[in-house]
């Protein structure tokens, strides 16, 4: 459910196109998180040096939509590429 079929997206397993249902967040938002996978919290995303202040502020606007669950590698191996270049 959290890999986008709900309104939580899980920032460790989700692919990065969930991140559309969040104004803002894709692709470039979208694209930090998931090359930087895995977190320990959602709070990790703040340290993200390749952010901008204003790009925290929209990962701030959407934090109470993200979840930081333990990285499964069925889901991680597809993160970026949706599993369509196999």
């Amino acid at each position: 459910p959290f890999l986008g079929g709900s309104d939580i997206i899980d920032i460790n397993n989700a692919n990065v196109r969930v991140y559309t249902r969040l104004p803002g967040m894709y692709p470039s938002i979208a694209k930090q998180i998931v090359k930087n996978v895995p977190f320990k919290s959602v709070e990790d995303l703040y340290t993200l040096k390749t952010l901008s202040t204003e790009q925290k502020e929209i990962i701030k606007k959407y934090e109470k939509n993200l979840v930081a669950l333990e990285p499964a590698p069925e889901y991680v191996l597809d993160n970026i590429n949706n599993g369509l270049y196999r």
